[in-house]
């Protein structure tokens, strides 16, 4: 161990910089405001003003309206589950753990299209009428969780 290799615990050295305190801060003066203008003094106006002109947010017309219950799904086919084992139950932590989805958001749902060739237990949020045919069809079960 060297003196030269000390540093403070992580966490422990909290960075308070305070702007304008003199020269000798490096950052004294006119604390990186510049000289003059609009934008070194205080009151200086809000991210996207343009001066009085109308901005450009409210220049763009607004259409239809967003839901905000909507629900985001994420949608895979059941060619994708041949990936799995015969016999093998699948969830969605199974689903993550392959790689075949990143982030479930509100949901997985198993889509027809395809063919599949194992049986597999899958239980997701929701199925189409045509994958749970499919599955079923090879001696699977369909469980909506």
């Amino acid at each position: 161990m060297n003196l030269s290799v000390l540093k403070p615990a992580e966490g422990s050295k909290q960075n308070r910089f305070r702007k304008g305190r003199g020269h000798g801060s490096g950052n004294g003066k006119t604390a990186g405001k510049g000289h003059k203008g609009q934008k070194a003094r205080s009151g200086a106006p809000r991210i996207g003003f343009e001066g009085g002109q109308m901005p450009l947010y409210r220049r763009i017309p607004k259409r239809g309206f967003t839901n905000r219950n909507t629900k985001e799904i994420v949608a895979i086919n059941v060619d994708v589950l041949n990936r799995f084992n015969d016999g093998t139950t699948v969830t969605v932590d199974s689903l993550i753990e392959a790689g075949i989805i990143k982030n479930p958001k509100d949901g997985v749902k198993i889509l027809g299209n395809g063919e599949l060739t194992k049986k597999l237990n899958v239980k997701v949020n929701a199925f189409s009428a045509s994958a749970v045919e499919k599955i079923q069809a090879l001696g699977g079960n369909a469980e909506v969780v």
